[in-house]
């Protein structure tokens, strides 16, 4: 449904503006060249009143431009439309492929904060410690072997529980090995 302009002869006066505009602004440009090819070419005091004919084609220039503007300030404005149209249709595009994963981990640390849960939510896969298979942080079992997968990691140095995906002990700073992976159900607290 097309909507009711506010200005019902907002069409005829585009129409006048497209007219008067350009021939104003050729008028003034007319003025003013005659009025500087008088002064340069011959002797302004033989034509007194030509020497005065820029100083009136100038503002004449600029009231043409104003008025061509305004005439045709739609066209122009809907030329450009279609031209960063479909550029930013692409930004947009590009840029909402490439921040997917961002925003899914942020509303995945969302959902786990409002649900109180305090897992990683990094993207990092859990590896199995026995057959070595990459799975989905939160698995239970892994996914080729169907062994318990660890909890934490427990160095074996010090006993400090760890979380699946270090790579170092928080507490004394010792490498993290495969071996170190330890479901925490099998972890002999002391």
């Amino acid at each position: 449904m097309r909507q009711p302009q506010i200005d019902p002869g907002h069409t005829g006066k585009r129409r006048v503006l497209r007219i008067i505009g350009p021939v104003v602004l050729l008028l003034g440009i007319m003025l003013t060249a005659i009025g500087f090819l008088t002064v340069v070419m011959g002797d302004p005091f033989d034509h007194p009143g030509m020497a005065a004919l820029p100083f009136i084609g100038m503002p004449l220039m600029f009231v043409g431009a104003v008025c061509s503007m305004m005439g045709f300030m739609g066209a122009v404005a809907r030329y450009q439309a279609n031209e960063y149209a479909p550029i930013a249709k692409d930004t947009f595009n590009y840029i909402a492929e490439e921040t997917q994963d961002g925003v899914r981990t942020v509303a995945s640390a969302i959902g786990d904060g409002l649900r109180g849960e305090t897992r990683k939510t990094d993207g990092a896969d859990l590896t199995c410690p026995d057959c070595g298979a990459p799975n989905e942080p939160g698995s239970t079992f892994c996914d080729p072997c169907g062994k318990p997968l660890p909890r934490d990691a427990v160095c074996r140095a010090g006993g400090e529980v760890n979380d699946p995906e270090s790579k170092f002990c928080d507490q004394c700073g010792e490498a993290l090995s495969r071996s170190d992976y330890i479901p925490i159900d099998r972890v002999n607290f002391r």
